[in-house]
Formats: C-alpha cells, sequence, structure tokens
C-alpha cells in the first residue's frame, strides 16, 4: 500500500485540513488578513504534520520489509536505521523477540537431529539381538535338536531378551531424566550403604571371574537418591568389573570434605584408549575397547544421574594402570 493511500494519512491530513478552513473562515470573518494569515499557518502545519507521519509510515514500512526478510532467510538481523525514540525502542523489542525466537529454532532443530540420530541408535543396538534372536528361535523349531545344543540355544535368547530389557529401561530413564519428570528422593546417607547396594548385583559376578572388590570407606555421608545414585554407581562399577581380567581388582575409595563426598573407582584393567575419555559419556558411544555386547548407554546413564543431583563425574587412566572415575557430589549451601 503506497504512503499517499495510507487510511490513517489520509485522515490525520483532511482532519488537519478541515480544521484549517474552519480557522481560516473564521479569520476571515473578523478581518482578511487574520483569515489569510491563518490559513496559510494552517496548511504549513498540515505540511509538516504529514511530512512527519509520512516519514514515520515509511519507517514502519522498512520494519515490515526487513521482517519479511527475516521470516524468509534473507536476513538474519534487522537493521534499525531509525533514530531514538518509540520506533526504535520498538525495532530493539522487536530484533529481541528474533534473536529468542531463532534460539528456540535453533534448539528444536537440534532436538530433532538427534532424536533422529538416537531412534537410529536404538534401532541399530535392537537389530543385532533381534536378528540372533530369531536365528535362535529357528534352531529351536528343529525336531531333532539335541538337549545340550537346545540347553546353550536357550540360554543364549534369555541373555538376548536381558540385553533388549535392560537397554529399554535405560532408555526410558534418560528420557524420563531429559523430560525433568524424575523426583529424586535426596536423603542423608552413609556412603557404606550406598556402595552395597550399588555393588550387590554384581558380587557374583566378580567372584565368579575372580576379581577382588576393595571398598575403602568409613563414616562419609552425602545426600543423593539411593536407588538413583546406587544405579549410577553401579554402572561404574560394572564397566571396571568388565575390563579387569579374571583375579584383577576393582577398588572403591571414599573421602568427604566441607564441599562434597568423593568416590573414586579404579580397575586394574588396560585403562581408557585416550582418544575415547572426551566421549566416554556420550550415549551410544562404545570405545574401542568397549565389549562386544556393549550398548553404550551406561556410562551416560550415570553421568546424567550424578549431574541431575548437582554432582560431577570425571574419567581418566589412573597412574598405576587401569581406569578412573571420579565423581563427586557437593554439598548444598546454606
Amino acid at each position: 500500500m503506497g504512503l499517499n493511500k495510507n487510511p490513517e494519512i489520509v485522515k490525520e491530513t483532511a482532519v488537519y485540513l478541515v480544521l484549517t478552513a474552519a480557522a481560516a473562515a473564521a479569520g476571515f470573518f473578523l478581518q482578511p488578513v487574520c483569515g489569510i494569515l491563518v490559513l496559510a499557518l494552517g496548511l504549513v502545519l498540515t505540511a509538516v504534520h504529514y511530512g512527519f507521519a509520512k516519514q514515520r509510515y515509511r519507517r514502519i514500512a522498512d520494519l515490515s520489509r526487513g521482517l519479511d526478510r527475516i521470516l524468509h532467510g534473507q536476513e538474519e538481523v534487522l537493521i534499525d536505521g531509525s533514530e531514538e525514540g518509540e520506533l526504535s525502542i520498538l525495532t530493539t523489542e522487536v530484533q529481541k523477540m528474533l534473536v529468542r525466537l531463532k534460539e528456540q529454532t535453533d534448539m528444536l532443530r537440534a532436538s530433532k537431529t538427534n532424536l533422529t540420530r538416537a531412534i537410529e541408535d536404538i534401532f541399530h543396538q535392537l537389530r543385532t539381538p533381534l536378528t540372533s534372536m530369531n536365528l535362535t528361535v529357528a534352531l529351536l523349531a528343529e525336531e531333532n535338536l539335541a538337549y545340550e545344543k537346545r540347553i546353550r540355544l536357550t540360554r543364549d535368547l534369555r541373555r538376548q531378551l536381558e540385553r533388549i530389557s535392560w537397554l529399554v529401561e535405560a532408555l526410558l530413564k534418560m528420557s524420563r531424566i531429559d523430560a525433568g519428570v524424575v523426583n529424586f528422593l535426596r536423603k542423608d546417607l552413609a556412603a557404606a550403604e550406598v556402595i552395597r547396594k550399588a555393588s550387590e548385583a554384581l558380587l557374583i559376578p566378580m567372584e565368579l571371574k575372580g576379581q577382588t572388590f576393595d571398598v575403602a570407606v568409613g563414616d562419609e555421608r552425602l545426600s543423593v537418591d539411593l536407588s538413583w545414585t546406587a544405579e549410577a554407581l553401579g554402572n561404574l562399577i560394572k564397566n571396571c568389573m568388565e575390563h579387569t581380567p579374571a583375579g584383577g581388582t576393582i577398588t572403591v575409595a571414599v573421602t568427604e570434605t566441607a564441599l562434597y563426598t568423593g568416590f573414586v573407582i579404579r580397575d586394574s584393567g588396560p585403562g581408557f584408549v585416550p582418544e575415547d575419555i572426551p566421549f566416554l559419556f556420550e550415549r551410544f558411544y562404545k570405545g574401542k575397547n568397549a565389549s562386544a555386547g556393549s550398548i553404550g548407554i551406561g556410562l551416560a546413564l550415570s553421568r546424567m544421574i550424578i549431574s541431575a543431583q548437582e554432582g560431577t563425574i570425571t574419567a581418566r587412566n589412573a597412574e598405576g594402570g587401569g581406569a578412573e572415575f571420579d565423581v563427586k557430589f557437593y554439598k548444598s549451601v546454606v
């Protein structure tokens, strides 16, 4: 729409002209010279008002065209060519809104990309055990299958089912933490109780491998959710167990300071490949020394649980060899 056809400008100009004509008529009634002066002054004021209004609406039109270009991806920044004033303030506020919308758009795009990758990773993780299970079921259907082989295939089938079950449960837990719907029931607990619960399901597998589980813990305490924290530390202990050779040692050392309660979990295995360390806690990442059955979400889940309780976790190679996890749960500042 042309500025001269803008209904507001036309209306305002018409009002000024009507008022000018009325004032000039009154002036002519009193004295012709007075009427001419009033008419001239009114026309000048009308022209000045028209010029300012036209300039104001031209700047608004420029702002509108700039927004249109941004919406169509032709520009990323709204250029403000106006002087200080209400229009400049409006342009600044619109610019802030555009920046915020762009940030949200980028976040949504990144979330969509991450979701796509996660679905691809989940499919990849499920495809292998499902393929193996299909083959196992086909073999179990053979009529003349030997008893020993049937037992072995049944055991393999159960192992694959447990793997899928663990994967689904871990992914559900991770999604709940991501969505912020997990209510961590933090209580004052003894560190020894947390370690006991974290390791109770792993003691028999370690014993079968001839591994030593050495815990150095005293009266240290911390404020955490027992079940979730035990799962996080249990994943770390399990990782150490899987990478420690038969007859090796897994140690847990607990310390407490005025700032935090810390757990150092160490194994006597080969340690981490240095280039793997920055990515160990990423979802579905499997290092070069990962076991064949590794899924790559145990460490990621541990970090999510620990971080959700204001804790930190780092991984490194121990000085004497082996892998080492350093976990710290910070105390609330009163």
